[in-house]
């Protein structure tokens, strides 16, 4: 991070139930009411491009006419009216809150109409293809995010022929494909301390950064998160002594219904998941793997609470992208009165980048299904084959001499290891692939003129 990120905002404008008295101090000196109706009407919680800004850089944009401080004094007070405090405290026992302006609620509302639309195909084999594809390459983003050096080809080629890991990079990359499998199976369950343990031994097993222990919580205070350039501390956990205790009051807020019934307050699901994303953060609970930790919670909830289509989208490469602007997120968070609004904004306008990508994903995979689907038309092999088929044929036609084997195959299309040894002799059956024996396995290796072999078929 760069030291910039440690500016902080004037200390007499920020508020929270312990300074609330010093806007009461602060209008009794101003008696120009006409002059300060006119901050509140230019200055809202968000600027005029619906961005919700830290003081670093609201402080740039203050009309030249206006005096910034008071500017800053009523954006923070139409915060302060709209913020929703929650039951997680930091290390000092002061309340986190978060507020949602109209730009964030609408940035929201994308992401829930996504999941209304069904942005992924029914097709349960094109599912699986999805799942096993874009699974990896959240597992390879989060990894490099946290540090891995190993490139995207070599680590898919890795998961793909399910390769055991030449380092510790790989077998990071390893451990974060399985732990999205993983967070698939409990998807249902309850958040308890024995989960999220569980999440960490799986995203740190067999790795020895910064001394790890899969699956244990820290065992001192020497953590601690610096600005990078002079090593200033600006972020020192709550003391590991109380990780347990912490953790189980994060529990108990992310299991506790708030859907508004009843009396109960409402957080919509999309901010709840990111706020345990954040909190993980924040607690720090062990010596290394707590990113991965926190994003794999934050998958966890969004499944949960039918976000299905978050199965296939990789938040990590576009915080991998921007790490500084992540660390900022939080930093502001942190020090502007634990509003966590700032870590949200940023979260949310990465689903949406991610679910962009996504969806011209979907749609250069469409029209190379629809460009096979038109070669194969007018071949009677063509109307035999099923969708891994087909796709498998789409990459030979691609790459010829290509080699295929089962191993591949079944983890590529997440299918049996049988249907995968099936399908591919089928192609070799119809003169698509060529089988041959490599020591005690078969290697299946493309034609190298399939076209021709569908004309005369």
């Amino acid at each position: 991070m760069a030291k910039k990120i440690i500016v902080k905002a004037p200390t007499e404008f920020n508020f929270s139930s312990k300074n609330i008295e010093k806007i009461h101090e602060f209008l009794g000196q101003n008696s120009q009411y006409t002059q300060m109706m006119n901050y509140f009407t230019k200055y809202q919680d968000v600027d005029s491009k619906g961005r919700y800004l830290y003081w670093d850089e609201f402080r740039w944009r203050v009309d030249k006419e206006d005096n910034p401080e008071m500017a800053w004094w009523s954006t923070k007070m139409m915060r302060l009216f709209k913020l929703k405090q929650i039951e997680l405290y930091d290390k000092e026992e002061n309340h986190f809150s978060f507020c949602i302006p109209d730009s964030l609620q609408a940035k929201l509302y994308k992401i829930v109409n996504f999941s209304r639309q069904g942005i992924v195909p029914h097709n349960s084999l094109k599912q699986n293809f999805l799942i096993s594809s874009l699974i990896m390459e959240e597992a390879i983003s989060s990894s490099q995010l946290e540090g891995a050096s190993v490139t995207r080809r070599i680590a898919k080629d890795m998961l793909s022929h399910e390769r055991k890991p030449k380092s510790e990079d790989e077998q990071m990359i390893l451990n974060n494909y399985l732990l999205m499998k993983e967070i698939k199976i409990v998807k249902n369950e309850e958040l308890g301390i024995d989960m999220i343990l569980s999440f960490h031994k799986i995203a740190t097993q067999n790795t020895s950064e910064n001394g790890v222990v899969p699956g244990e919580f820290r065992e001192d205070n020497e953590i601690f998160i610096s600005s990078g350039r002079d090593n200033e501390v600006v972020h020192q956990p709550p003391c590991y002594t109380q990780i347990p205790s912490r953790l189980a009051k994060l529990c108990i807020f992310a299991n506790e219904q708030h859907d508004g019934e009843n009396g109960s307050v409402f957080i919509d699901p999309i901010v709840k998941a990111i706020i345990l994303h954040f909190m993980i953060g924040y607690e720090h609970p062990f010596s290394d793997g707590n990113g991965r930790t926190a994003r794999a919670i934050f998958y966890w909830y969004m499944l949960k609470n039918g976000f299905e289509y978050f199965e296939y989208i990789s938040i990590s490469k576009f915080l991998k992208e921007a790490p500084k602007k992540y660390g900022m997120s939080y930093l502001h968070s942190e020090i502007d009165d634990n509003d966590m609004t700032y870590f949200i904004y940023y979260q949310v306008e990465v689903i949406l980048r991610a679910v962009d990508e996504l969806l011209g994903y979907l749609q250069a995979k469409s029209r190379e299904f629809e460009e096979i689907d038109a070669l194969l038309s007018g071949s009677k092999i063509g109307e035999k084959l099923n969708f891994v088929q087909k796709d498998i044929v789409k990459k030979a036609i691609k790459t010829p001499g290509r080699i295929f084997t089962a191993k591949e195959v079944l983890v590529d299309y997440d299918i049996s290891a049988n249907s995968a040894r099936k399908y591919l002799n089928m192609l070799v059956d119809d003169k698509i692939l060529i089988g041959s024996k490599r020591g005690k396995s078969v290697v299946y290796i493309a034609h190298s003129d399939i076209k021709v072999v569908l004309l005369d078929s």
